[in-house]
């Protein structure tokens, strides 16, 4: 029985390898797979480069969010993935997080929870420790200033409700909208969590600003202080 060899990418026909196809065809006619080769060059010596893109991307269901999850570690575990493969990964997958966050280039109006998500999620959603993040507001609800307050660990972070109002006064913000994440998935808050948002609100009232929310961010959901009626 005749043994079936396979073809080395630059074997391909010219309109199916993936530089050449992007060249001819514009980025929006590859797939994810063939976007992906395109960053890591080559495969391993049973997988041409798209072939392996595309192993990597069925362990993540196909999801391009579950693969921004991954940490080099993860990615350096499939064969053909050293560590300059998969920071080239992680670097574009980071960009197209920062991209999605500065879309809009003027200042952008809270006037929701969903809102807030929106805009926060891309900064939130994927990280494997907790971070707090505070929007703080004008008078008509637009965005002065989206700051990180502090980095956390697996399960807490810590917030200083005094660099949280020094901030807001400096930045002449009329409220704020403080947020979280929960790397675990649940956004359920904890008793911490509920604590530390009584101490903001109390604190910033002497202040005459007002705390219009407390998200606690997860990818695909999230969980509002306003909406449930406690602030």
């Amino acid at each position: 029985m005749e043994t079936k060899q396979r073809l080395n990418i630059k074997e391909w026909a010219k309109e199916d390898r993936p530089r050449e196809k992007m060249i001819a065809k514009g980025p929006a006619a590859l797939s994810d797979a063939e976007l992906l080769a395109i960053l890591i060059g080559s495969g391993n010596l049973e997988e041409t480069a798209v072939e392996l893109t595309r192993r990597i991307l069925a362990s993540c269901a196909n999801n391009l969010n579950t693969l921004g999850k991954m940490s080099i570690h993860d990615l350096c575990a499939f064969n053909g993935i050293g560590p300059a493969k998969a920071v080239t990964i992680a670097a574009a997958l980071e960009l197209g997080r920062r991209r999605t966050a500065s879309e809009l280039l003027e200042r952008p109006v809270i006037q929701n929870s969903n809102d807030a998500y929106t805009l926060l999620h891309p900064t939130l959603a994927d990280l494997p420790h907790e971070e707090f993040w505070v929007l703080y507001l004008n008078q008509a609800h637009k965005v002065i200033e989206k700051s990180r307050i502090s980095v956390g660990g697996l399960t807490a972070t810590l917030a200083d409700v005094r660099t949280i109002l020094r901030k807001a006064l400096l930045q002449r913000a009329t409220s704020i909208i403080v947020a979280h994440n929960h790397p675990s998935g649940s956004p359920r808050p904890s008793a911490e969590d509920n604590q530390l948002t009584m101490r903001l609100q109390q604190a910033a009232r002497t202040m005459n600003i007002t705390l219009c929310d407390h998200l606690i961010v997860c990818d695909g959901a999230y969980y509002s202080y306003a909406d449930e009626g406690k602030l």
